[in-house]
């Protein structure tokens, strides 16, 4: 009897070293991860911040750091031959951002932009927060291949974020796709104070004419004409920029309803559950909690501010050229990123707060839509010069 109560406790204990619970798998940084998972979660349920992302990501954060025994279990996202890592091979191979931008272009209507397209100019001036994120990133010691992936953040697009990071930084990958989440999710937090910081009482108020009813024609020969103009111009942005016009075509050459629905609706849905959950579970306390993540979300935050900043601030400047009842109120410069459509909404809130009668969304629908056309196209730019 005494012997098989020893083999219980003997197997007990073996039993124990495996759990999450014990003190050589569990460690601080899986607290602190845990604890930023459900703090994402938090915002996605109480304050609606971007939920069909951070959901995802923040239950993600939770599987990725339950604490395990290394021992051969082909359980965590890293260990090859395990379910969650040949999950992540969408993430680490680029599969999913080229399939989330189909249904990101069966579902966008580039109406606005059609109809107004020196709006565009406003989307491509924001991308200097990439840019200027870029030369940031390289001041602080990282490589320029790492520098390139960090920048993209600016763009606000998780997609082309990871797209970017799994070809020239895949090691810094998680840090970077969280941040760019992160920062998408946070738009009606950061974008506000700097709109109204660099904008004057008069401005704000600012009645635009209304756009141009855009014909049919126009609208399915527009992903045709922007397909051949953008990956001419930049070839290497052509799995991004490629789905995006194709998913555009789907939806406005009006006989192909059911691949458009399908697009927009399941499969962008089952893509950003799998993307937002294998990018959460990539960050890994031991992988993920770093100096260099710190430093990434720093640099993230700028690079958003500064894209923010560039677009307000390229309206204003444009409007010093156009004449009086053609000028473009620059609230709508802050929806040059590629958060479609929370900046135009953003847009939209921040314009009626200042006169109730000033209806911004359609109007900042032009430069959001640009946004997603420029990050993909600075995304190129930057894997054809470093990749």
């Amino acid at each position: 009897m005494q012997e098989f109560i020893s083999f219980l406790w003997d197997n007990f204990q073996l039993f124990l070293t495996y759990t999450g619970f014990h003190a050589d798998n569990a460690t601080t940084g899986h607290i602190v991860m845990l604890l930023i998972g459900l703090f994402f979660i938090y915002l996605a349920i109480t304050k609606e911040f971007e939920p069909m992302l951070l959901i995802p990501i923040g239950f993600g954060i939770l599987i990725g750091n339950i604490p395990f025994k290394d021992a051969g279990l082909q359980i965590g996202i890293y260990e090859e031959g395990s379910v969650l890592n040949y999950l992540y091979h969408g993430v680490r191979n680029g599969w999913y951002p080229p399939l989330i931008f189909l249904g990101i272009g069966a579902m966008t209507d580039f109406s606005a932009l059609i109809s107004n397209p020196k709006l565009l100019l406003i989307g491509a001036a924001a991308q200097f927060g990439i840019f200027g994120a870029y030369v940031a990133a390289l001041q602080l010691g990282f490589e320029p291949q790492q520098a390139g992936a960090i920048g993209i953040i600016g763009g606000a697009d998780g997609p082309t974020a990871i797209f970017l990071s799994s070809k020239l930084a895949p090691n810094l990958m998680g840090a970077i796709a969280v941040s760019a989440y992160s920062y998408m999710a946070l738009v009606p937090v950061i974008q506000p104070p700097f709109m109204r910081l660099l904008t004057t009482s008069k401005e704000r108020v600012i009645h635009m004419k209304p756009p141009r009813v855009v014909s049919q024609t126009e609208k399915f020969i527009f992903p045709i004409v922007g397909l051949l103009l953008t990956c001419f111009l930049v070839p290497s942005g052509l799995p991004l920029l490629g789905m995006l016009f194709f998913g555009n075509l789907l939806k406005e050459s009006g006989v192909t309803r059911r691949l458009a629905e399908t697009a927009r609706g399941p499969l962008i849905d089952i893509i950003t559950m799998m993307l937002g959950v294998t990018v959460g579970a990539s960050t890994q306390a031991t992988q993920f909690l770093t100096f260099n993540s710190v430093l990434i979300f720093g640099l993230g935050a700028f690079s958003f501010i500064i894209a923010t900043c560039a677009g307000v601030l390229f309206v204003k400047f444009f409007n010093l050229f156009l004449k009086d009842g053609n000028k473009i109120n620059p609230l709508i410069g802050n929806a040059g990123v590629s958060a479609v459509p929370d900046s135009a909404r953003i847009s939209q809130v921040v314009g009626l707060e200042y006169d109730r009668s000033n209806y911004l969304l359609m109007h900042a629908m032009g430069p959001n839509v640009a946004g997603v056309i420029g990050s993909a196209v600075a995304a190129g730019v930057l894997l054809g010069f470093l990749g």
